[in-house]
């Protein structure tokens, strides 16, 4: 991919425009040179790419989120001193590949030479340049690792910011720094520079508080994710390397290898880096090495181990180095206790070919590290636990109701009205219509929801907006709809919730596959939904996907099956609107006829290369470890807003939606449209 500046509009292939190369590092990352984007404005560029072979280009925004060195004083135009790094935050998500980032030093690379690819401008056209460069040496020593000289061939203008490639494992050990004065070849700068980026004041806590841990975590997950099943025919890297073969003496192969630091990268960075050189340094016969710059992230000390001990990391240092990881000091929340686990689950796997000595050893740290940490229980309800009546009030004491309401005999129609609701029950009708058609409700419906935020909102706490639809239009994206052409989403001004409008015309087994009597609100679907969103609302909720199992799409369950999920569970469903399947329309409303007030999904953007990973594992983590169901409504608010403000780690989020449907505020007037002349 490459870079340029801002106003490069529709012509995506104007030279004038172009400013440098640059690769995707992550998803929505990209990693490149400084003085490349410092040919921007602002720190703003445009990033353009290809989303596959023969798919032409496209164009997104990007910022410079960090620059190494970060504070530079004049200089010429077009240079900056080492190492010359920037990472660019895209500004929208959007899917591509990611290259494959080595975990070693630059130091230790011991080849005779590398593999370079870049842009540049030939004739007065962009093309794509590659070949092969000779390892010359370095400018500083090894142990310096700042850069690398590289020669035996041309670089053009414009291959700046490129990746360097080691052709034999086929990982990014560097980026093109610069060429050569006089002959050929230039200089490169080696990935791990990327670890002298500023470090927060604070201990890490999480990966988003360090930039480094954010792009590296989610570079991990991402090449772990891609080895899952899906609709891709693109090979992985680990495809890749694994048929070309394997060095002899490799402990890892690239399948265990993406795992393995997929499955790191799922666990909280280190507190410090003091805290991981002391973990490095309690190794059994191992011996710490002086490299600089020292390892950040988890991925930089299991590449240590490769390149100081005989076979590329003896498994067994490699399962005490795990141990130790997942042993580490860190919030017992209901996601990290789950990762930890998917961590022992990996090495008990790759122990098998040891010697019972040393997997009954790991066993028992294992048993010991669990009785420090004891899960609290998520099971069902004891007989004489008392419930609470309602849920904890997370929001506003109004909302602003948009109830729309189906016209069978016109499919293409609704009614429709706004409303200023009450907690006690108590409705204000604002407007209502009949026979809109469908198409044009987010622009009818505009001047009525204006009115009634204006007369609900108060400084820094906006009125929520709960939008009542029919089961059929559930997936409706009222969270995207603006007041105003030039402004923000609805979703992004406030909360933004969907309800049933329909209920009580869901219909029974035909469609939705249920057996047994049909049940009416008053009935058993009624006490069923009041009791699931009573025991949903009193304590720890879970996430539960399912329409997707490690990327590949399954179908919705049967009623009966989705009534037997247990109380505190939250469906979530991450291909909603694909179609896969005959029943996906129905899938939504099966589920709330199922008795189920709270669901969350997203709405599938149609991409069959898209990741699904970081939507299973962020929608966990939001339902998992958040304060309770009653705060999921500001919780997926704060996601819009972090996706909308242009935060990575957002994106995961985008198209989400959710469902919050109270039965303790029925909603008003059902039918009374219907009833109008």
């Amino acid at each position: 991919m490459r870079i340029h500046r801002t106003g490069v509009g529709y012509a995506l292939d104007e030279p004038g425009t172009f400013l440098g190369s640059g690769f995707f590092i992550a998803p929505n990352w990209v990693l490149t040179c400084a003085h490349v984007v410092d040919g921007g404005e602002g720190g703003e560029v445009a990033v353009v790419y290809e989303t596959g072979p023969g798919q032409g280009p496209s164009a997104v925004p990007g910022r410079v989120a960090v620059t190494l060195p970060e504070h530079v004083e004049r200089r010429m135009p077009g240079s900056w001193p080492a190492p010359d790094l920037a990472l660019v935050r895209l500004r929208e998500p959007v899917d591509h590949d990611c290259v494959y980032v080595s975990e070693r030093p630059t130091a230790h690379y011991g080849e005779g030479r590398v593999f370079y690819a870049g842009w540049t401008v030939t004739g007065g056209q962009l093309q794509i340049l590659d070949g092969f460069l000779s390892v010359q040496g370095t400018i500083g020593g090894w142990s310096a690792g700042v850069q690398m000289r590289l020669g035996q061939n041309d670089l053009p203008p414009g291959v700046s910011g490129g990746p360097v490639i080691d052709p034999v494992r086929g990982e990014v050990i560097g980026v093109l720094k610069s060429r050569a004065d006089h002959g050929t070849g230039g200089t490169s700068t080696g990935i791990e520079r990327l670890r002298t980026s500023q470090v927060p004041p604070d201990a890490v806590r999480t990966e988003h508080d360090d930039v480094y841990q954010a792009v590296f975590h989610a570079h991990d997950r991402y090449h772990r994710d891609r080895q899952q099943p899906s609709d891709s025919r693109r090979p992985t890297w680990a495809d890749v390397q694994g048929e070309l073969g394997t060095r002899p003496g490799r402990t890892l192969g690239p399948y265990e290898r993406s795992e393995l630091l997929g499955r790191l990268a799922d666990l909280p960075p280190p507190a410090t880096t003091r805290a991981l050189l002391d973990l490095l340094d309690s190794l059994p016969n191992f011996q710490f090495p002086s490299l600089m710059p020292a390892p950040r992230g988890w991925r930089d000390g299991l590449g240590m181990l490769y390149e100081n001990a005989r076979h590329d990391g003896e498994l067994k240092l490699v399962l005490d180095y795990a141990m130790r990881v997942m042993c580490a000091e860190r919030p017992a929340t209901p996601s990290m206790l789950d990762a930890e686990q998917d961590l022992w689950d990996w090495v008990k796997k790759a122990s098998t070919g040891l010697d019972s000595g040393y997997r009954n050893g790991l066993v028992r740290q294992r048993a010991k590290w669990l009785g420090l940490r004891r899960r609290p229980a998520i099971g069902p309800t004891s007989p004489g636990e008392q419930l609470p009546e309602h849920p904890r009030d997370a929001g506003p004491a109004l909302s602003v109701l948009l109830e729309v309401l189906p016209r069978g005999w016109e499919p293409d129609r609704c009614d429709w009205s706004v409303c200023v609701a009450r907690p006690d029950g108590d409705v204000t009708r604002l407007h209502e219509a009949e026979r809109t058609l469908l198409d044009d409700l987010p622009a009818q419906v505009v001047t009525p929801l204006a009115e009634a935020f204006r007369r609900c909102d108060v400084p820094g706490r906006p009125v929520a907006l709960h939008a009542a639809l029919p089961h059929q239009l559930l997936g409706l994206a009222v969270d995207e709809w603006r007041l105003r052409p030039d402004g923000p989403p609805l979703g992004e001004q406030r909360p933004v919730v969907v309800r049933c409008s329909d209920r009580d015309q869901l219909p029974g087994d035909g469609e939705f596959g249920m057996s047994g009597p049909e049940w009416g609100e008053d009935g058993d679907e009624g006490h069923e939904r009041l009791d699931r969103w009573r025991r949903l609302h009193a304590r720890d909720a879970q996430a539960e996907v399912l329409d997707c199992d490690d990327g590949v799409r399954e179908p919705v369950p049967t009623m009966d099956e989705l009534r037997g999920l247990g109380p505190r569970t939250i469906p979530v469903l991450c291909r909603y609107g694909d179609r896969r399947y005959e029943d996906d329309g129905a899938a939504l409303g099966r589920i709330v006829h199922a008795g189920f007030g709270v669901v969350l999904w997203r709405r599938w953007r149609g991409q069959p290369d898209a990741v699904c990973g970081e939507f299973h594992r962020g929608a966990k983590k939001v339902v998992d470890d958040g304060d309770g169901a009653a705060f999921l409504p500001d919780l997926v608010h704060r996601l819009r807003v972090n996706l909308r403000a242009g935060l990575v780690e957002a994106y995961w989020a985008d198209g989400i939606a959710l469902l919050y449907d109270d039965p303790h505020q029925p909603l008003p007037g059902t039918g009374d449209l219907l009833e109008a002349p």
